[in-house]
C-alpha cells in the first residue's frame, strides 16, 4: 500500500490528531477523527435509516472543517492516480 500523507490538523494537540493520508494504489482516503457521542451517532444511523447501524468494521469519525483543504488534497492525490 502507497499511503501518502496529506496532513493533520493545523490546531491538533499532537496527541488528538485528525490527518489525512491518500492511497492513490487502492483509490481510497484515509481519515483519522473524533469519534462521534452515541447520540451523534444514533443521529447518523436515523437520518438513512435504510442503511441501519454502523457495521462494527466501519466507524463515523468527525474530522474539523479547518481540514477541508486536506481533504481535497487527497481527493486530488486519488484523482491524478486513476488519470496515469
Amino acid at each position: 500500500m502507497a499511503v501518502e500523507f496529506i496532513g493533520i490538523d493545523p490546531d491538533t494537540d499532537r496527541d488528538h490528531c485528525p490527518t489525512v493520508w491518500a492511497d492513490a494504489e487502492a483509490q481510497e482516503i484515509l481519515l483519522q477523527g473524533w469519534k462521534p457521542s452515541t447520540e451523534t451517532q444514533a443521529d447518523c444511523e436515523a437520518i438513512s435509516p435504510a442503511n441501519g447501524p454502523v457495521p462494527e468494521n466501519e466507524a463515523i469519525v468527525r474530522i474539523p472543517a479547518r481540514m477541508i483543504p486536506m481533504i481535497r488534497e487527497a481527493c486530488d492525490a486519488v484523482e491524478r492516480a486513476q488519470l496515469r
